[in-house]
């Protein structure tokens, strides 16, 4: 992400109102548009397909395998994401560009094999059990494998800096889809909802081969070594735990309320709650603002100061370094709470909004009263996000994993609690968990400062541990003399 932080800088150094409006609209492109470009897009394929006009059993076997498709995409994605990142630095800073595409392989190719074992399960399942169609099926699997490979080449683009081409390959596809939903329905007159399904899928497809074309482009060389890529997970684990860990606390409170009485079971297959799962992602969108104000401001201005402290480490003397080092430490402090004190007030006024303008387009009663509580968990849950990646900065994969796994635990366990209160307190496990897991990595970074010296300066070895044979005790032995 430092990439977006040096564009960012030289956008904003101007200090204009013009450049501040562009700074921020270059944020928004490369981070969240791809998201809302594929939301816009179902939006203007059901008004213009009729999708209102369909039986509601179809409708919400539409809605589920969507739903699916793109949950259980991102947590197939996640265990993989950050050691494959690690390694890509690696290669990067050590110029060895051959060994890119040996890690683009071997992280495909375990990506796919996991989501499979995840998908055809559950497509076995929803064909026998549920009675669905078999082509709809292999639709909806295609698309849950086609948006893995989009997830997955995302990655890269973003370790090239080539933010502004994700959005724009997700544009084409959505284009993609748009058009041939239009050509399925209208010339050759097929069902609505497989229509639009079928049309997601080719603009999912579309958008991974354009991504995956771009990395091939980018790398030619193959070095073949496939072993190295996987020691990494070996070496890294820890980032594994933590990636996926986090990502499945974004959504173990929504699990845990597809088990209660809200519930809906589509097709004796998809279960999910509509009214929690609405309010949460109504709750992740008034909150998404800060992903964008940590790419301008945290990274933008901490990314230069852990520039100065790394060279300053090198070859500095030891005022140097330690002037740097507090430095570094007292931006961190700053822009944590800059973050704060922003976000509190875009998420204040979108949440007004939202209350006064929501239920005139419908959207009240069981919504409306999950959506406080779970805003406010959101919240603090980006907040955490923040202080997961500043513990990446300083390598301290333990702390990161032990932040996720807090997060992660207290979730689940506040949410079963909450789930039996009134509903306007269904989000405490959510706040109570992000609020813990932050809590627990401040005073993470905090430790961290205090004991910035030994954590830099203490952590080699002197000599290359290994295995083998335990030498002798004997350091000399006196023996006869001939002659």
């Amino acid at each position: 992400m430092a990439g977006i932080g040096v564009k960012l800088n030289k956008i904003f150094g101007k200090e204009t109102i013009t450049t501040n409006m562009l700074g921020f609209g270059y944020s928004t492109m490369v981070t969240i548009a791809p998201m809302f470009v594929v939301i816009i897009n179902v939006i203007i394929m059901s008004n213009v397909l009729g999708y209102a006009s369909v039986g509601y059993a179809r409708r919400a076997l539409f809605s589920g395998t969507l739903l699916y498709i793109f949950i259980f995409s991102l947590l197939s994605a996640s265990p993989f994401n950050s050691v494959l990142s690690r390694y890509m630095s690696d290669v990067i800073y050590k110029e060895r560009y051959d060994d890119i595409l040996p890690c683009f392989y071997v992280g495909l190719a375990m990506n796919i094999v996991l989501s499979c074992l995840l998908g055809i399960p559950f497509c076995i399942w929803e064909c026998v059990v549920g009675h669905v169609n078999l082509l709809f099926v292999f639709t909806g699997f295609c698309g849950y494998i086609s948006l893995v490979m989009v997830f997955y080449s995302m990655l890269y683009l973003s370790i090239c800096k080539d933010y502004s081409k994700i959005s724009f390959y997700f544009f084409l596809g959505m284009v993609v889809a748009f058009l041939l939903s239009l050509f399925f329905v209208k010339v050759l007159h097929r069902e609505i909802i497989y229509s639009m399904l079928l049309a997601l899928t080719c603009g999912f497809f579309f958008t991974a081969s354009l991504e995956i074309a771009t990395v091939r482009h980018y790398f030619v060389k193959n070095s073949n070594h496939y072993r190295k890529v996987l020691l990494y997970f070996k070496v890294y684990w820890k980032l594994v735990a933590t990636n996926f860990l986090y990502t499945l606390g974004l959504y173990i409170h929504n699990f845990v309320f597809w088990t209660t009485d809200i519930r809906m079971e589509v097709a004796d297959s998809f279960v999910f709650a509509p009214a929690y799962d609405l309010a949460t992602c109504i709750a992740m969108f008034t909150n998404l603002s800060s992903t964008i104000i940590f790419i301008a401001r945290v990274e933008m201005h901490f990314h230069s100061r852990y520039k100065a402290y790394s060279e300053a480490v090198i070859g500095g003397r030891w005022v140097d370094i330690k002037n740097a080092r507090n430095r570094m430490f007292r931006q961190l402090a700053a822009e944590l709470l800059n973050l704060v004190r922003i976000q509190f007030i875009i998420s204040v006024v979108i949440f007004i909004v939202l209350v006064i303008m929501l239920p005139r387009y419908g959207y009240s009663g069981l919504v409306m009263q999950i959506y406080p509580c779970v805003a406010a968990g959101y919240f603090v849950l980006f907040l955490l996000y923040a202080e997961i990646i500043f513990l990446y900065y300083f390598n301290d994969n333990g702390g990161a994993m032990a932040t996720a796994f807090v997060f992660c635990a207290i979730t689940l366990i506040g949410t079963i609690f909450s789930k039996d209160l009134s509903e306007i307190w269904y989000g405490a496990g959510l706040v109570a968990g992000s609020f813990i897991g932050f809590t627990f990595a401040y005073i993470r970074l905090r430790w961290i400062e205090k004991n910035m010296d030994n954590h830099i300066f203490c952590r080699g070895r002197l000599f290359k541990i290994k295995r083998g044979e335990k030498p002798t005790s004997i350091v000399y032995q006196r023996g006869k003399i001939d002659g």
